[in-house]
């Protein structure tokens, strides 16, 4: 198996491996804790169906934990650090995970959820509580494990994100990072032999329970240095950028947005002639916000269109983006774009459909223990579709024009309103709810709630947005709530979510970017 931390260790043991905004760690220290680490990890879930879910907590432990499951075969889930233990609780129970790793941010949450669950434990870092094990007696305890422990040929366990469903409900599904592996040991060389960004210091900005920043993982099994911050400031980004003499990062267009809106003496205080390569994904940026970004940065703006599911399936650098603004790039190998009519049947160049992508049988679309949500994301044998409306030009770019999926991308986060909409609609006033996406200056999108009051009932928007916060994590909380006699139906009786949200948007398109 390919160890580039433990080669690192060796060659450079002082030299500085992993950061965040409260410890600082050399390459020998991460090499020494990730063999402990992992050893516990498997004391805890020695079965190969069994999985440690990690909340997605901006600390050098939710990178560590990720890491060690790797290396170990040892299956992990990342959780939203915003979920409520009603939430996390069925998440936990879903993805077969057997214990919690958390910081301060998840740990009401992750307790609740432990005793309504019944995890065999719940690893606390950076916080003290009363239920769980402290996450210093965890690795200490097992600090003199050897490197030659690893048990490579346990089966390949890459992580477990979860994405918002239309149903409703959050779905699992495995990271896409490389081919699938036999064995752990497989999966690491392969993840190991590829990081996806230049060599040096990689920034994390966004949190760390997406798909997207969650690649830094990659970048410390490559053996490469990571910087985590711990909430994202945007003079702090500068900060961090100029004096670790950061290389690469990932960003959504509200990081760019940001940043841009510094003062001119405070961007002009901070060196960013480091960056060689600045991934943005998540949602579609502005015209005008990504000129500007090149304008700054240099041409180091690199763009990815895909999902957690099926991993990037387009990408698009600045100087192909300059000479064809709007698009997300052309299809990536092994994928191949492919854009399908209303009768079922491929449309060619230049044609307006729904954007599908043909996908290898090793590449294929899985969602953990869903087979109907895995057989809606094929839209023609072998084609699966993340949800939108497009067409690709004649040099074969991808252009995305609206979205078939009732699905809103706010700050870089796929929302689906479906999970909003079953919370709302249980509020004891509320005849009927649709939560759909309007224009937001920062964000690109938020949610909107839609409401109809029952008849002889006083609603209290306010009482319900409180409900609301009280019930679900913040992220699928409408930003605004608007009472309304009733809700736009189509012909069939069905809700017409593209009517409710025209009036918000400025053109036919009703969505952002």
């Amino acid at each position: 198996m390919l160890d580039l931390i433990r080669d690192r260790a060796t060659a450079d043991p002082h030299g500085l491996a992993l950061v965040d905004d409260r410890r600082a760690m050399t390459w020998m220290d991460v090499a020494t804790t990730l063999d402990a680490l992992g050893e516990g990890l498997i004391a805890i879930a020695p079965n190969s169906d069994e999985r440690v879910a990690v909340i997605g907590e901006n600390a050098v432990e939710t990178l560590l934990a990720h890491v060690a499951g790797i290396r170990r075969g040892v299956g992990t889930v990342a959780v939203s650090r915003q979920l409520k233990p009603d939430e996390m609780a069925d998440q936990l129970v879903d993805s077969g995970s057997v214990a919690v790793v958390t910081g301060p941010l998840g740990l009401t949450s992750s307790l609740a959820a432990g005793l309504e669950v019944g995890l065999r434990a719940v690893i606390i870092h950076n916080a003290d509580a009363f239920g769980g094990v402290d996450w210093s007696e965890f690795v200490v305890s097992r600090e003199d494990v050897s490197a030659s422990a690893l048990p490579l040929e346990r089966p390949a366990r890459p992580p477990l994100v979860y994405t918002s469903g239309t149903t409703g409900r959050a779905r699992g599904t495995q990271v896409r990072w490389s081919a699938p592996a036999e064995t752990a040991a497989d999966f690491v060389d392969a993840v190991s032999a590829r990081s996806g960004y230049p060599a040096g210091v990689h920034l994390v900005v966004g949190p760390l329970q997406h798909n997207g920043p969650l690649t830094a993982i990659r970048h410390l099994l490559s053996g490469q240095p990571v910087v985590v911050m711990g909430r994202f400031d945007a003079e702090r980004t500068l900060e961090l950028i100029d004096s670790h003499q950061v290389t690469s990062t990932l960003m959504v267009p509200t990081h760019f947005q940001r940043l841009l809106g510094l003062d001119d003496g405070v961007r002009s205080r901070h060196d960013v002639s480091s960056l060689q390569y600045v991934a943005h994904t998540g949602s579609a940026c502005p015209q005008d916000v990504k000129r500007s970004m090149i304008d700054w940065f240099g041409p180091v703006l690199v763009e990815s269109y895909g999902g957690s599911e099926i991993g990037s399936v387009c990408k698009i650098d600045s100087t192909e983006w300059l000479g064809h603004p709007r698009s997300v790039g052309r299809a990536v190998p092994p994928f191949e774009a492919v854009v399908v009519g209303s009768d079922g049947g491929e449309l060619g160049r230049g044609e307006v459909g729904v954007l599908g992508f043909r996908t290898p049988p090793e590449r294929s679309v899985v969602f953990h223990a869903d087979p109907e949500k895995t057989a809606a994301a094929y839209i023609l044998p072998g084609v699966a579709t993340l949800g939108d409306v497009g067409y690709v030009d004649d040099d074969g770019y991808v252009f995305i024009t609206d979205r078939v999926a009732d699905m809103v991308v706010s700050g870089g986060v796929n929302l689906y309103p479906a999970e909003s909409e079953r919370v709302l609609s249980m509020y004891p006033a509320v005849a009927e709810v649709a939560v759909i996406g309007v224009p937001d200056d920062d964000l690109g999108e938020a949610l909107l709630a839609l409401v109809v009051a029952r008849p002889d009932t006083s609603l209290d928007v306010d009482e319900l947005a409180r409900f609301a916060k009280d019930s679900m994590a913040s992220y699928k909380c409408p930003k605004k709530y608007v009472v309304v006699d009733e809700l736009s139906r189509n012909a069939m009786g069905k809700l017409d979510k593209k009517a409710m949200r025209a009036p918000y948007w400025s053109t036919e398109r009703t969505i952002a970017g």
